[in-house]
């Protein structure tokens, strides 16, 4: 079983930039022991036989074909072009 102390948890929360006073180190250590208690406790449960899931819910997605547009939205979108030409956003020359 892991043990960190608090010095561990001083270092963790200095990688970390939060700040924690030297009074709640230990409370902390404690805290986290138990939660890698828990998660060696899980690694001790037998998966073998247990398929991966993305999901809780066994649900299909839903598919559709990929069409590719332009969208048939030019007009609006050049409405708030400062300037357009050619039915394309128009820039100022730029060189450095």
């Amino acid at each position: 079983m892991s043990n960190i102390d608090t010095k561990t948890v001083a270092k963790i929360a200095r990688l970390s930039r939060i700040k924690v006073a030297d009074d709640k180190l230990e409370p902390l250590a404690g805290e986290l022991n138990n939660i890698l208690g828990w998660v060696e406790q899980l690694e001790e449960v037998n998966t073998d036989n247990v398929e991966p899931m993305s999901s809780v819910v066994d649900v299909k997605l839903r598919w559709r074909a990929d069409q590719v547009t332009d969208g048939n939205k030019q007009e609006s979108v050049l409405k708030n072009a400062p300037n357009s030409e050619y039915g394309f956003f128009a820039v100022p020359k730029v060189i450095e």
